[in-house]
């Protein structure tokens, strides 16, 4: 199967019949990704007077987020998408309503960090459910290739727009602005997406999901390599999203901070484009371990620069492996997810992300505070090349298993 995808292909993918309503919804629905639990956390901040319980009202929707995206993944499989996204946007809303009553009436740190999960548990995960779309709209090829590569970059883009969005609204009158205006626009977005006659008029064969067993996706050994290529993704971004702002805040400008984080993700999507049409290596099983080793050794980049600006150049430079990374994810799971799992794949690859962004951030915010700016950076590295070398140990997992019988029993590898 070719891995590349020309700038053409991705006219043909945006373009085919069926495609442009969903692509449409889940632009609007996604949009918000990065958004609400920003919005929220500055919110919480705004009315407490406190980051300490801003941070954990927002670990507790991070934590939510995990445990929702693999738990609706694995019900859109079985039952399509439409119903669950319909019944978590209603879900969402609510205890979106909740957690601002929650937030205006004083409540708890317990109630406000368990209304937290909740609301990232019931996250309508249009995503997962768009790039599930794509492998049942077009054949295996590179105009697929471009869908899935055309997925990794919108969120690139949405990761930009959301934080920059949230710090926007939160300065309005009213601080609960932005958490309304993104759970709307997702809950907007979700919706419209599950009633698109492509996504309303899909039938999962059943027989196909119940053959996996309990470990639904995570069945197959090349699966769980996938998960841990996230994983390692998830904690380098995590230590650099700590040691950048706190960076600017030690250099007296607070607010460069998620400017300077804005400069990787612009770098990451430029690079992403150009990554499709040609990726390298060519193998899936040396892929991923190769482009999350060079990310973690471009991360030491970030240690050299001794002002502002020059962090921000070498953010540039760092950010170029981004897309690629998240573009390999969507390609691998093609290759080694169970026929009729490709939701829930999304899905834990979406958990590993998040999992490895709380525990990168949580140490990194150990060492920023109690070591130093540089040793976060060094850390970051290192725990990268770590997961990557994992990952290069179980790179022969990293197979096609619809076309080798060999790897289609479930093996604890």
């Amino acid at each position: 199967m070719s891995h590349s995808a020309g700038l053409a292909d991705y006219r043909t993918a945006l373009t085919t019949p069926g495609a442009r309503g969903p692509v449409l919804s889940a632009l609007v629905g996604r949009l918000p990704i990065a958004m609400v639990g920003l919005s929220m956390l500055l919110y919480v901040q705004r009315a407490t007077g406190s980051f300490a319980i801003a941070g954990l009202v927002s670990a507790g929707s991070l934590v939510g987020v995990a445990v929702g995206s693999v738990a609706q993944g694995r019900i859109m499989d079985r039952v399509g998408p439409t119903r669950p996204l319909l019944i978590t946007s209603a879900v969402f809303t609510a205890f979106v309503a909740l957690g601002v009553l929650a937030i205006e009436s004083h409540a708890s740190t317990f109630v406000l960090v368990t209304l937290g999960f909740a609301i990232g548990t019931t996250e309508p995960m249009i995503g997962s459910a768009s790039r599930a779309m794509w492998t049942r709209l077009l054949p295996p090829g590179s105009a697929r290739n471009a869908a899935l590569a055309y997925e990794s970059i919108s969120m690139e883009v949405f990761f930009i727009l959301g934080p920059a969005l949230a710090g926007l609204l939160v300065a309005m009158p009213w601080a609960g602005t932005g958490v309304v205006a993104a759970s709307a626009c997702m809950v907007a977005g979700g919706v419209s997406f599950a009633l698109m006659p492509t996504v309303r008029t899909f039938r999962p064969d059943r027989a196909q999901v119940s053959g996996t067993g309990p470990l639904g996706a995570l069945a197959a050994p090349g699966m769980r390599t996938v998960a841990l290529a996230a994983m390692g993704f998830g904690v380098t971004i995590g230590f650099i999203e700590v040691a950048v702002p706190a960076a600017a805040t030690h250099a007296g400008n607070a607010p460069v901070g998620g400017l300077l984080l804005g400069l990787w993700s612009v770098s990451s999507v430029v690079f992403g484009v150009l990554y499709g049409v040609r990726p390298w290596p060519r193998a899936m099983s040396l892929r991923l371990p190769v482009l999350l080793g060079g990310f973690a050794l471009t991360t030491l980049v970030l240690a050299i620069p001794t002002s502002l600006i020059g962090l921000g150049v070498a953010l540039l430079l760092v950010g170029t492996l981004i897309t690629p990374q998240a573009t390999a994810h969507s390609a691998a799971i093609e290759l080694v997810a169970p026929k009729g799992t490709a939701t829930e794949a999304f899905g834990w690859v979406i958990t590993a992300v998040t999992l490895g962004l709380a525990l990168g951030q949580s140490v990194s915010g150990y060492l920023v505070e109690n070591v130093s700016l540089t040793s976060s950076y060094f850390a970051a590295s290192a725990a990268g090349l770590l997961f990557a070398g994992i990952v290069y140990a179980r790179r022969d997992t990293v197979v096609d298993m619809h076309t080798a019988p060999s790897v289609r029993e479930p093996a604890l590898v």
